[in-house]
């Protein structure tokens, strides 16, 4: 069915062993707070919501992420304690960076213009990078135990961002499906 449209989204994946401690609290969630849909997919930062697209012109998103990332340096990022949506979501948060900041927008612009796509960033939020742990299927109950857990818990780490992901959604969960590097 190749010309079905396929959903789509673009984020920022972390290296190991970032991934997998991040893994690790997703998995902790799951058990712990029975919130398994962060699951779904890769730790990672949403650079773009997801989005509906013919499969058939999948080379036109190419193009539009390589007008974003060819030239780009890489960046350093750095993920410190984490934050909540109450009263659903748990995240690990990420602190302000202007190369993250530009990437976002440059990429929000490019969508528009390239491929007449607005649905860059949720509702009226704004950009808010994160990386979520667990979101719509924890209950509130749920949210508050593990808000008390999570809430002066310490972590820290960072990473380099040197390239962006494209992920596509295979009927189940989200897969890594094209990256696009930014310079080193």
């Amino acid at each position: 069915m190749k010309n079905e449209k396929q959903l789509y989204f673009i984020a920022i994946i972390p290296p190991e062993p970032i991934y997998g401690e991040i893994t690790q609290f997703k998995l902790h969630m799951a058990e712990q707070y029975n919130s398994k849909a962060a699951l779904k997919s890769p730790p990672h930062i949403t650079l773009h919501m997801p989005f509906r697209w013919n499969e058939n012109k999948e080379d036109k998103i190419f193009a539009a992420l390589e007008n974003v990332t060819d030239n780009r340096q890489a960046f350093d990022l750095s993920l410190q304690g984490f934050g909540a949506f109450k009263p659903r979501v748990i995240y690990i948060d990420i602190q302000k960076h202007p190369a993250l900041e530009v990437l976002h927008s440059d990429l929000k612009k490019e969508m528009k213009v390239s491929l007449n796509i607005f649905n860059a960033e949720y509702k009226d939020r704004g950009f808010n990078p994160h990386m979520t742990l667990a979101f719509r299927d924890l209950k509130k109950a749920a949210f508050f135990d593990a808000w008390k857990e999570f809430e002066r818990k310490e972590f820290g780490a960072s990473f380099m961002v040197d390239r962006v992901a494209l992920l596509k959604h295979n009927g189940k969960s989200w897969d890594v499906y094209r990256e696009f590097d930014l310079k080193k």
